[in-house]
């Protein structure tokens, strides 16, 4: 019988730590020694809970993509709330709200976690309902004018980087 070693079994998701980590410094919205250390202690106790809940552990593929998703995600916000402010203080009209269903290449359900909080942070876009088989991702979308061209840009985008992450 092999045992892990104490590292794995002190940090099964090294990854979810950091995370878990940054998140919580990020929203106490205070840089103090105190929160940095709760922050840790947190990185390691959620994870340990987590590995007993989840057994698809994040399988991380390369990094390498990550920053240039985070600039196109962080553009994509931007832009999408300037492009959302005008068609809502605009007529109505000419706003066409729809939905779509997305294909989805990814089959990691982190990758699939990601993508969908990419797409509802952009405003504009609401991830609604991912299908049993993990196939299909249903969106909302506030002004529809060409879902095939949505498709393939959220694919292009967000999906293809996410697959190298998450494989």
């Amino acid at each position: 019988m092999s045992r892990r070693p104490l590292f794995r079994r002190v940090f099964p998701s090294p990854s979810l730590s950091v995370m878990v980590t940054g998140f919580w410094v990020l929203m106490s919205d205070s840089f103090t020694l105190g929160q940095i250390l709760l922050g840790m202690v947190l990185g390691v106790v959620v994870p340990l809970f987590a590995a007993r809940l989840d057994r698809e552990f994040a399988r991380i593929g390369t990094l390498r993509p990550l920053p240039k998703l985070v600039c196109v995600t962080l553009w994509d916000i931007l832009v999408s709330n300037i492009r959302v402010a005008i068609q809502v203080l605009g007529p109505e009209r000419r706003i066409h709200p729809g939905f779509i269903w997305l294909p989805l290449d990814i089959a990691n359900i982190h990758g699939i976690a990601a993508l969908t909080s990419m797409i509802t942070l952009t405003p504009g876009t609401v991830s609604a309902a991912l299908s049993d088989d993990r196939r299909y991702l249903l969106v909302h979308v506030l002004h529809l004018e060409d879902p095939d061209a949505l498709i393939k840009e959220i694919k292009r985008r967000y999906e293809a980087p996410l697959m190298e992450i998450f494989p």
